[in-house]
């Protein structure tokens, strides 16, 4: 099929951002006096059990992943926005950076309290896991890498090394019913939950 060469009902633009509907992630990571670092992120993907993330470099998470190579990966649902919306002005960074405090970031150590949550102890991983989230998953970092044409960000590859879900979420032993869990949706810096199901893949098990 001949492209079209024009069509008047689309129109080129210049966006300051691309968070084009990802879901919300919250990283939990270790600081250097074993207490957990909690930060909320915008741009992950997994295929497998390999889980990768986008962080910005000036943040605590990319300092303590550089330094202890284990994470959890916190999943929230739709019901959190408020507790992820917290934790958003806060860093973990102490003096905190001055691109971080030009957008309006404070410090905050305790990320459990200002966010309201809980923490619950991993059984791999030395951070620990947030209760509310009804996935959580352990993980390790596996490799970091900045990329030479967007020096302010890393992309860090990780490998889920246990799973965790609210029981009220699952399907049989192993499957998370889709029917049941919606995540969390960061869209164009605005949160949203799932629509309606629409169907299914050929692929999918149950």
């Amino acid at each position: 099929m001949k492209p079209i060469s024009h069509n008047q009902d689309i129109k080129t633009i210049n966006p300051s951002i691309l968070y084009y509907g990802t879901p919300v992630v919250l990283l939990n990571t270790l600081n250097e006096d074993d207490t957990v670092n909690i930060s909320p992120i915008s741009s992950s993907w997994a295929l497998g059990d390999c889980l990768v993330l986008g962080i910005g470099i000036t943040g605590k998470a990319f300092e303590n992943m550089k330094r202890h190579s284990e994470c959890v990966i916190n999943v929230p649902g739709p019901s959190m926005w408020e507790n992820v919306e917290r934790l958003a002005p806060y860093t973990g960074k102490n003096p905190v950076p001055a691109e971080k405090k030009q957008n309006g970031f404070t410090y905050q150590k305790d990320k459990y309290e200002i966010s309201g949550l809980t923490p619950i102890e991993s059984i791999r991983v030395k951070p620990t896991r947030i209760r509310e989230c009804p996935i959580q998953i352990e993980a390790e970092v596996r490799h970091i890498r900045i990329p030479d044409h967007a020096s302010y960000f890393a992309i860090v590859e990780t490998q889920a090394v246990q799973v965790h879900v609210h029981q009220d979420k699952l399907l049989g032993e192993n499957h998370i019913d889709p029917t049941k869990w919606s995540p969390l949706i960061y869209n164009f810096r605005h949160y949203f939950g799932l629509g309606d199901h629409l169907g299914k893949t050929f692929r999918a098990e149950t």
